[in-house]
């Protein structure tokens, strides 16, 4: 079990990692015995004569091999842990090697090895695994939003950026990173303040590693700054190896993540590559099938929940079951988008009448004691029920499952060349901005949320945000 270590010296909120990855080893080792237990029962049951012996010494050894592979895979690393994709791509990556291995020295040793205990063990072990690493993740996840296993940070640069990256940290806490201050240029005397967005102003740019000493910081956050340029960068790297503190650099283009980026040598030096994002072609029509496919699938499965919305709606309040609006999708095109009324008839007419109830960012209207929704839209909005209709865009090519969010035409004439972006793909039933807080995120974070789709789009980040959006319709926040 995961305990919350919580000293005041670097070493001791440090104590938790080795910890957690003993956790997972342990973890790790229990789910491959259990696999290869089930794996040898389904196949030979209590039997244990002629070939199934060799495959008994396999269900044996395989606990071994599995932790050899995990470890070569470098899904130990506390690096790959804690956030992102890394380490459950790690983990599969190891599983399909060691499948690949097991069934090679099988055949070239020419050994009695039961294909269905390697076909049952090895898929059930890389589940098992899967689904134990996961939630250890979310059990962290859930403590560091509560404010156990955080990393002390101080963030460098200019006060835009430093503002910026502040107000990101403490929005995604289960990241772990506490802000407990920052570093300016020219430190407090800038305007003979000692605070700067709600953080003590710790010190100048170039005071960073005294500020690392004495506060024992556990993590420096540098942004893009002309005082840090690369001979800066780099001393500051040599100088923090003498503590304790490691070191994150944003680069200037933060929206460029992912598959897109990469580092290559040029002419000796280490330079990053960005890609084209790669929106048309195969990867378009790939998207579009799986699209298709997963709506149809939908639509059948929920025909029965179809049925008993539009009966509430009708049955509730007087006007049509569907209610449709103009959106903008891909390459700035209209189109009439579907979902199940959640107000009263004719109501988007009242919205200039309801303007002073605004909750919204400044370019939407959304109110969260909204008169204009019925009993029964109240229900729907909070569980996004009332977007299922939308499946039909998605069939009909207007939509696809997951995208940006789709724009009025009256939005559109105040964006700028960023929001631009947008238009290079379809916009999407749900998205980067359903599972980042939807109705509550500024119009700033729209926007780069946006962005960072159209630019990092892939199938697996698509899976991914599919995921993720059942959490937030269950939880249902940002939902009014």
């Amino acid at each position: 079990m995961i305990r919350r270590l919580r000293g005041e010296g670097t070493s001791a909120r440090r104590a938790w990692r080795s910890a957690y990855v003993r956790d997972i080893v342990l973890g790790d080792a229990v789910c491959v015995v259990l696999a290869s237990v089930i794996g040898y029962f389904v196949r030979f049951g209590t039997y244990v004569e002629g070939g199934a012996r060799h495959s008994l010494w396999a269900a044996m050894l395989l606990p071994v091999l599995w932790l050899a592979a995990m470890h070569l895979g470098r899904t130990y690393e506390q690096r790959f842990l804690w956030v992102g994709p890394d380490e459950f791509r790690r983990v599969f990556d190891s599983a399909v090697l060691l499948f690949a291995l097991v069934a090679a020295v099988a055949w070239g040793l020419d050994l009695a090895i039961s294909r269905g205990f390697v076909v049952v063990a090895i898929p059930l072990a890389t589940l098992l695994t899967l689904l134990h690493r996961y939630g250890r993740r979310q059990r962290l996840h859930r403590a560091r939003t509560d404010g156990a296993f955080q990393q002390t940070t101080v963030v460098v640069g200019h006060r835009g950026a430093v503002a910026s990256l502040h107000a990101q940290l403490e929005r995604a806490a289960y990241h772990g990173y506490r802000v407990i201050g920052c570093c300016l240029p020219g430190g407090r005397d800038v305007d003979g303040s000692a605070d700067f967005d709600g953080l003590p102003v710790l010190g100048a740019i170039d005071e960073v590693v005294d500020v690392v000493r004495r506060y024992e910081v556990d993590t420096v956050a540098v942004m893009p700054c002309p005082e840090l340029d690369g001979p800066g960068l780099r001393r500051l790297g040599w100088e923090l190896e003498m503590t304790e503190a490691e070191l994150l650099l944003a680069p200037a283009v933060t929206e460029f993540v992912g598959p897109r980026v990469g580092i290559r040598p040029v002419c000796g030096l280490p330079l990053l590559h960005v890609e084209r994002p790669e929106l048309r072609g195969v990867r378009r029509l790939g998207k579009a099938a799986v699209d298709g496919g997963l709506a149809a699938l939908a639509l059948i499965l929920t025909a029965p929940l179809f049925l008993g919305i539009a009966l509430a709606v009708t049955t509730s309040s007087r006007g049509p079951v569907f209610f449709r609006q103009v959106r903008v999708g891909r390459d700035g095109q209209t189109f009439s988008m579907l979902k199940f009324r959640s107000m009263v008839h004719r109501a988007d007419r009242m919205t200039d009448v309801l303007t002073a109830a605004n909750d919204g960012n400044g370019v939407l209207y959304k109110s969260k004691a909204d008169p204009r929704v019925t009993r029964v839209g109240r229900v729907l909005r909070r569980y996004s029920l009332d977007e299922l209709p939308q499946l039909l865009n998605v069939l009909r090519g207007d939509m696809s499952l997951v995208g940006p969010r789709p724009p009025l035409p009256s939005e559109t004439e105040r964006y700028g060349a960023d929001m631009r972006r947008r238009f290079l793909v379809k916009p999407g039933i749900t998205g980067l901005w359903q599972i980042s807080g939807r109705s509550d995120l500024s119009w700033d974070d729209s926007v780069r949320i946006d962005v960072r789709y159209v630019e990092n789009w892939s199938l697996s980040f698509d899976l991914m945000i599919l995921w993720k959006t059942i959490g937030a319709v269950v939880r249902g926040r940002g939902a009014y």
